[in-house]
């Protein structure tokens, strides 16, 4: 049994994790995910916001050669999901990062902020989603201020997830299917129109190289994009969630990664070939728009603008449905006031997590603009990345009783360097990025010491009342 900062992780098995009651005495959440649901929940994840939301500010920062930090980013990410993927099947519970984090460094403060940066980095996550929800895609059919859209998607997005996950991951499979379907019809747009003879190929080798170096252009565009190629790690936080996840994670999570990227990387070359790079900046978050409107003029916007938003609306579910189950796992294992666990009784859903995390969600997107959003995202998740990428190797030390997935011992040391430099000002990485995350984190800096007074309170009276 392994000891956390405040509390022990119980309910495991040699077949994985119980359905037994929380270390808080709440009733267990609902094992529902098998293998096809998790593979939907994976590339819905991934396939989603990014891609919708951000290919004009990549475009911006690298230039024509678009495709490139899409593929750059899958291969650091290619990588770390190996790391996840032992971790999830030696120790499947809900708390993922912050978890794996523990067991390999045991040090107290190291482990909330892994923790805290995950749960963030779905936030700002689900919170760019709804900037686009409100700026872009929903603008084609209601004319309304954009915070105030922004505001009610989240709450929509809270009322599902409170609903209960099976409602949730049921939502996702019908929008994942519907946000692919978006992504194929550009792909086919562009085939269309260059088969017709439009775009413009030699643009797939070009680089903004106006005031930076090619290196800094490329690493700084692929630091952006890493943000279109995350999610996989969301899916290891609903492991309390998922039917004998031992064996269903490997093929799920890397399939789904593969589908993912294989459709990032041809609508990134279609945008190329069909708009310079100054377009897709120019249009942000509707750069897939600019691509319809370019390579089949006669497409009526709205019919993209709806599946648009279906795609921003399945990410940012999903990222809520992690945050919560997140902060949720934190709670079970006392690293945060007891009260974000509780579970509701009838809907087995953690309600005060869901509503913990929509409102620091609301407060992002009244302030905060997408492109700070998407950086800050990819930068807290790169260093988490990091951090698994190094705690896989040191626990290697610790066996368990149960057959699980095992990487290959230079793919996660190749991955904690391609992440550590990514997440550096070396990258290019505008100090922006660096100033919200630490706003973030200093927020959570204050939530874990009130718990740790309110902890230490407890236990000596706890003390106190044996004494006498």
């Amino acid at each position: 049994m392994v000891r956390w900062p405040c509390g022990t992780l119980s309910g495991m098995s040699n077949a994985g994790v119980t359905d037994e009651s929380s270390p808080t005495g709440q009733p267990p959440l609902k094992r529902v995910l098998g293998s096809k649901l998790l593979l939907f929940f994976v590339v819905g994840d991934i396939v989603g916001t990014g891609i919708y939301a951000l290919t004009g500010q990549v475009a911006g920062r690298v230039g024509g050669a678009l495709w490139l930090p899409f593929l750059l980013a899958f291969t650091v990410a290619f990588m770390t999901a190996f790391s996840y993927l032992e971790l999830v099947g030696k120790y499947p519970r809900a708390a993922g990062a912050a978890l794996y984090t523990h067991k390999a460094f045991n040090i107290r403060m190291l482990t909330f902020l892994v923790a805290f940066a995950v749960m963030c980095s779905g936030i700002t996550s689900a919170s760019s989603a709804a900037v686009a929800f409100g700026d872009t895609y929903i603008a084609e059919f209601i004319t309304a201020p954009m915070p105030l859209m922004a505001i009610a998607f989240i709450a929509l997005l809270a009322l599902i997830n409170f609903r209960g996950v099976r409602e949730s991951v049921t939502t996702n499979v019908v929008l994942t299917c519907i946000e692919i379907g978006g992504l194929l019809i550009i792909i086919g747009v562009g085939v269309w129109a260059v088969l017709n003879g439009s775009g413009d190929a030699s643009r797939l080798a070009e680089f903004n190289t106006q005031d930076q170096t090619m290196l800094v252009a490329i690493t700084s565009a692929t630091s952006l994009a890493f943000f279109s190629m995350v999610g996989f790690e969301d899916s290891v936080n609903m492991a309390e969630e998922t039917k004998d996840p031992a064996r269903v994670f490997p093929k799920a999570m890397l399939w789904g990664m593969v589908i993912a990227a294989t459709i990032y990387i041809l609508v990134s070359v279609t945008s190329s070939l069909l708009v310079p790079a100054e377009g897709l900046e120019a249009a942000e978050s509707g750069a897939l728009l600019k691509v319809i409107d370019i390579g089949a003029p006669g497409m009526p916007r709205e019919i993209f603008s709806a599946i648009g938003l279906f795609a921003v609306v399945n990410s940012a579910l999903i990222n809520m449905l992690m945050a919560s189950r997140l902060v949720y796992g934190m709670a079970n294992e006392r690293i945060i006031p007891k009260v974000f666990g509780t579970v509701h009784p009838a809907r087995r859903s953690p309600w005060v997590a869901i509503l913990f995390t929509s409102a620091i969600a609301v407060v992002l997107v009244s302030v905060v603009d997408i492109d700070v959003l998407g950086g800050t995202t990819a930068l807290l998740l790169l260093v988490v990345f990091a951090v698994v990428n190094v705690a896989v190797l040191v626990l290697r030390r610790d066996p368990v009783p149960h057959n699980h997935f095992r990487a290959p011992t230079v793919v996660p040391v190749l991955a904690a360097v391609f992440c550590l430099y990514l997440a550096s000002p070396l990258s290019g990485r505008p100090a922006r990025d660096y100033v919200v995350a630490a706003i973030l984190l200093a927020v959570g800096l204050v939530l874990w010491a009130v718990n740790h007074v309110a902890m230490r309170a407890l236990h000596q009276k706890q003390s106190a009342d044996a004494s006498r």
